[in-house]
């Protein structure tokens, strides 16, 4: 598996990690920061998910009117990553 990490932009959490297996899945996503108990249930729901459905699912998810979220910044994070394997 690959390691990846991701600094998230206009958000509270300040670093996004995972890991992409050989046949897109993602692994290991933690949030450094921001909401606990939210962004666990993230990285627990998209657990073993082809990243980039989990990336087009994401997209575009808005928190508080920032124009984007957490998860969103997920979402650009796999784009990324799956752009660059």
């Amino acid at each position: 598996m690959k390691q990846f990490s991701f600094t998230p932009e206009k958000v509270c959490a300040h670093k996004i990690d995972f890991a992409l297996d050989a046949e897109g899945r993602l692994h290991n996503v933690k949030f450094i920061g921001g909401c606990p108990g939210n962004l666990l249930a993230i990285g627990k729901l998209v657990e073993g998910a082809d990243a980039k459905k989990i990336a087009e699912l994401l997209r575009g998810n808005d928190c508080g009117g920032r124009g984007t979220s957490c998860a969103d910044q997920l979402s650009l994070a796999v784009e990324e990553a799956l752009r660059g394997q």
